[in-house]
Parts: structure tokens; sequence; C-alpha cells
């Protein structure tokens, strides 16, 4: 299951270098995942300060 961005994204961009295959850009409030390329690695939640990435 692909994981998503929630609310509480602070827009630090810790997230998207940690992806392997590029599935997180910034978007216009906060940062997204494209689910159909997310591979559920959760790389990007055990960088994220806040814990905004999780399992949809």
């Amino acid at each position: 299951m692909a994981y998503v961005i929630s609310d509480d994204c602070i827009s630090c961009g810790s997230c998207e270098p940690e992806c392997p295959v590029s599935a997180i850009s910034a978007g216009d409030s906060k940062y997204v995942i494209d689910e159909e390329a997310c591979i559920s690695c959760g790389s990007c939640a055990a960088v994220c300060p806040v814990g905004a990435p999780a399992e949809a």
C-alpha cells in the first residue's frame, strides 16, 4: 500500500531526497507522493520530523 503525506507536513523537504523511486515532489501547500510510483519502503516516514507520511 502506498504512502500518503498528511496535512501535518511542514514542507521541510527532508523526505524528497530519501525516496528511491523519486515519487515525492513539492505540492502547493505540502509535499505529495505519487501513489502509483510509491514502493511503500518507508524511507520518507523514517526521516520526517513530524510523521506526515503514512501508509494509505
